[in-house]
């Protein structure tokens, strides 16, 4: 057997051919068989996602993640103090954030672990970060804008100690928005659609909501009674948005209320030229649930298979883990895939760098000290901006016809990250042709 310092040292393309597993066997790497290095201990890692409940669908990739890094950490982890093997405690957080902060505690006073790694959602990133922070053992986490982590939880006034997060903010994605409109010819008037939820009212916030920016770039806005969840009657939003002549409709919704709403502008006659929704159309699932009208959705971008960032773990690129996933899942990727491989990237890099891995302060003092590039980009916490905060690439996307899927989702605007050019053109909806 080989000892997992050389799997882990970036391959090529070839070693890698067959996922997550390829570079372990010493046949593949060419290597010489030797010995396993005596283990100095196990490193406890508690894992909390959200695999049940309305959240679901943003922990969907985040089990098959694992189940790969259990097959590099098969054999243990090199470290810099020496050779130790990983046991990986999985925790659903179950969609509700009580739960998150009960599997967090029991994580960290009965398991013991040393390092907690809260994935997806503000619901359940937020909690377990309460609960490390309470109970002094380093957190890890990304899958919700960072101010959402940071801010509700008094990290404003006031850097945490024990929790970091990577991901990128609600500016940027409000930012995102205003690029994606700018590239089309349109009256510059834009409809806003918020529900009446914690999400409605951050993203309709009139001091740092998606008015702002949208303002700011000489955009007219139109902002109607926020609606309620659920609700069978969009009338009155689609009435003052004909009535204003919106070309543009952006906001945030979930899946079941765009399909209603969407349906209803076909049926009243209101065929806008954009429509940019969070949450909504994040999912292939969500625009397949449109029919035809999904095509031409549009949103912001996580990360997609074109992203040309390269794992630390296998050396794949973003196509290759995308391909791997729809080939042995037989579904169409989703954007939290790369957040779920690359968290795995950053947390084995902390705890291949950290001077002793089971104390839990050397492990918090190497995620402060990261600087990694991963498949979604580079995680550096140096460069904020906020002591607690590494934030990442986002772009703005739309939804074409697809050959494989029914519909894919192309990069069409680079307006907050130049990191790449976009895969296309955004182009109107359409029914407004």
């Amino acid at each position: 057997m080989v000892e997992l310092k050389s799997s882990l040292v970036r391959p090529s393309r070839r070693t890698v051919l067959k996922g997550f597993g390829a570079g372990l066997a010493a046949s593949t790497l060419g290597m010489p068989m030797v010995a396993r290095a005596q283990s100095k201990g196990t490193i406890k890692v508690g894992f909390i996602t959200p695999s049940t409940g309305p959240l679901a669908p943003f922990g969907e990739t985040d089990g098959w993640a694992v189940g790969k890094v259990k097959e590099v950490l098969a054999k243990g982890l090199e470290t810099a103090s020496g050779h130790y093997d990983v046991e990986i405690l999985v925790r659903d957080g179950q969609s509700d954030p009580n739960r998150a902060a009960e599997v967090t505690g029991d994580l960290i006073l009965n398991d013991e672990v040393h390092l907690i790694v809260p994935a997806s959602t503000t619901d359940t990133v937020s909690p377990a970060a309460d609960q490390a922070e309470l109970y002094e053992c380093p957190c890890l986490s990304t899958g919700a804008p960072w101010q959402a982590v940071i801010f509700p939880r008094g990290g404003a006034d006031k850097p945490f100690n024990w929790t970091y997060h990577f991901f990128w903010g609600l500016d940027e994605a409000l930012n995102t928005f205003v690029g994606l409109w700018n590239t089309l010819d349109t009256n510059r008037k834009v409809g806003m659609l918020f529900p009446q939820n914690a999400d409605g009212e951050t993203w309709g916030n009139k001091e740092y909501g998606l008015p702002v920016p949208t303002q700011k770039a000489g955009f007219e806005i139109v902002v109607p009674g926020y609606f309620q969840p659920r609700t069978n009657d969009y009338t009155a939003q689609i009435n003052a948005f004909k009535q204003a002549g919106c070309d543009i409709v952006g906001g945030i919704t979930y899946v079941d209320d765009f399909k209603t709403f969407v349906n209803q502008c076909a049926q009243q006659g209101y065929k806008p030229k954009a429509m940019t929704v969070a949450a909504a159309l994040l999912f292939p699932s969500g625009v397949q649930a449109l029919g035809p009208l999904g095509d031409g959705m549009s949103s912001e971008v996580w990360w997609t298979p074109a992203f040309p960032f390269k794992s630390t773990l296998t050396g794949q690129v973003s196509r290759d883990i995308a391909d791997q996933w729809e080939s042995e899942t037989k579904k169409q990727w989703t954007q939290p895939l790369g957040y779920s491989h690359a968290i795995w990237e950053v947390a084995i890099d902390v705890l291949k760098r950290s001077a002793n891995p089971l104390d839990r302060a050397a492990n918090r003092d190497a995620i402060v000290a990261t600087n990694i590039d991963t498949l979604i980009g580079n995680v550096n916490f140096a460069k904020g901006p906020h002591a607690n905060v590494s934030t990442t690439p986002i772009f703005g996307g739309q939804w074409v016809k697809g050959e494989k899927w029914p519909y894919d989702l192309k990069i069409v605007d680079n307006t907050v990250n130049k990191l790449f050019e976009p895969e296309a053109k955004m182009k109107p909806l359409p029914w407004s042709a």
